[in-house]
């Protein structure tokens, strides 16, 4: 699948340089109905290395397929199953198997800015007693959260009245200030 940028990707192997996989924060990532605690953390790794299927992968418990992966990046917090069920999607794609790992699926993209985590949620798989999950990739750009921070904070426990305009100086009414 071609890239959206203005380049030709059959010259240049521009997956990686859009991944989003350094900018997780792996120590937070979790998921709801895992066979082994943890092993969700394994499905993130570099691109070069998503066809590696010899190590840990994400499965679900047996019996039920339904997974959800929270992801936080360096919106909303962590949800549940009962919440992913009533909560409007903002996104929903039909999956197909993926074996090869080179399936993209495009999001929109004004849906998907200023994000500080992602929760996906499979609720069934392809027909199998439990869901196993290699590989996630995540494509993006990447921005550092800006905040303004407060440099000088005034609290005033008993008003000083010659800090403040009253009515009468500024052509009103009578004003009493004790």
């Amino acid at each position: 699948m071609a890239c959206l940028h203005d380049h030709s990707c059959e010259d240049h192997d521009c997956s990686s340089d859009w991944s989003l996989y350094k900018h997780i924060d792996l120590s937070k990532v979790s998921a709801l109905n895992e066979a082994v605690p943890g092993s969700v953390k394994s499905v993130f790794k570099a691109w070069e290395q998503r066809l590696n299927s010899s190590g840990e992968h994400l499965e679900s418990n047996d019996g039920d397929p339904e997974l959800l992966v929270y992801i936080p990046f360096i919106n909303r917090e962590g949800i549940d199953f009962s919440d992913a069920q009533d909560m409007q999607a903002i996104q929903e794609w039909d999956l197909v198997e993926n074996l090869q790992g080179v399936l993209e699926y495009q999001t929109r993209y004004s849906k998907f800015q200023s994000v500080a985590n992602i929760t996906l949620h499979f609720p069934d798989n392809f027909g199998g007693d439990t869901t196993q999950i290699h590989y996630i990739g995540l494509k993006g750009e990447a921005t550092q959260l800006k905040r303004d921070v407060v440099a000088t904070i005034v609290y005033e426990l008993r008003p000083n009245p010659s800090d403040h305009k009253t009515k009468s100086e500024s052509g009103g009414g009578l004003s009493h200030v004790e």
